[in-house]
């Protein structure tokens, strides 16, 4: 009899046992149906919040990006802006400046003789040229500005300027060239210039020195 009471009490003890497992394994699978169900509706959140839509035929769209503004030259207006300060004059009497002798040269003041000399001798190499012919007058005086900004800021020293000898102009007389003595004379970053060799152009042009200038290649 006891022994039948054991069976039973073991029998009831294992069907309680499965009874367990069953709930624990609906519960584990009802779970990961929530999990999931969570998961479409994450997915899903637009469509079920909006709604069903339709799509439009036509794209009519408008751009709102702009096209970037392109840079500001600020070097090159803040170069424009130098030249204009520092424009040279037409007017500008450079006949008591310059050296009297068989070639006109000038040199700045505290400028001694022997730099005019040794510029005549071909010391200093000349390293850039500018050529003026054919150019209106304001079109030389702008190309010559630039020209000894550009070549001072970059640490040039020696320069050529070719102006002609104005055999071609009216009553073969030189005018750029008297000018272009009074543009240079004016030019602070030139310390002296003289008639340049017959071989480096003769009275057709002038050969330049600069002051020392921090060589920037920009």
């Amino acid at each position: 009899m006891n022994h039948a009471h054991r069976s039973l009490q073991d029998l009831a003890g294992v069907s309680r046992h499965l009874k367990l497992a069953r709930e624990q394994a609906q519960a584990l699978a009802q779970a990961k149906a929530e999990a999931k169900a969570a998961r479409e509706r994450e997915r899903n959140l637009f469509a079920i919040t909006v709604g069903k839509i339709t799509p439009l035929r036509e794209r009519n769209e408008v751009s709102f990006q702009e096209p970037p503004p392109s840079p500001l030259p600020l070097q090159l207006v803040l170069d424009e802006q130098s030249v204009l300060r520092e424009a040279m004059s037409d007017e500008f009497d450079v006949s008591t400046l310059l050296d009297v002798d068989d070639q006109l040269s000038f040199r700045r003041r505290g400028i001694g003789l022997d730099v005019t000399r040794k510029l005549r001798g071909g010391h200093w190499s000349i390293q850039r040229q500018l050529d003026l012919h054919g150019l209106r007058s304001d079109e030389a005086r702008e190309a010559l500005g630039q020209f000894i900004r550009l070549s001072h800021r970059t640490g040039v020293r020696c320069v050529r300027v070719v102006h002609g000898k104005g055999l071609g102009s009216p009553g073969r007389t030189p005018v750029l060239k008297g000018k272009v003595h009074s543009w240079l004379v004016q030019k602070k970053e030139v310390l002296a210039f003289v008639q340049a060799r017959p071989a480096d152009g003769g009275a057709g042009a002038l050969v330049v020195l600069l002051q020392p200038g921090k060589r920037k290649l920009f």
